[in-house]
């Protein structure tokens, strides 16, 4: 995006860890456990930020946008945070890793 080359941006959506927990979609403890030290795929954890509460992407729920909309938010000052290096990398690692993993049909069995 930073070298205007796009048309299109893939965003997802962010989600309140707390709004999530009020709802019944996760519990704390997956959250904390689990989430946090981002061994779940499809769920990113980003720590309270100027302004954020604890949130998690959701890149389970994808949506592409026409860039002009999001220049035309950041003119207008609804641009609510961004994220510096090295966790925009880790982010992107962690989309690359929920969608570039390979399924097996079935588990491994094993001998015990």
């Amino acid at each position: 995006m930073a070298q205007g080359k796009t048309t299109r941006i893939v965003v997802a959506i962010v989600y309140e860890a707390q709004q999530l927990v009020d709802d019944g979609i996760l519990k704390t403890t997956m959250i904390r456990d689990q989430i946090r030290n981002h061994r779940v795929y499809g769920w990113y954890f980003l720590p309270t930020g100027p302004g954020l509460p604890e949130s998690l992407v959701d890149l389970r729920d994808l949506h592409t946008v026409p860039r002009e909309l999001l220049e035309e938010l950041i003119a207008n000052g609804q641009r609510v945070a961004r994220l510096l290096t090295p966790y925009r990398e880790h982010l992107a690692q962690h989309f690359a890793t929920t969608y570039a993993r390979i399924a097996l049909p079935e588990p491994y069995e094993t001998e015990s």
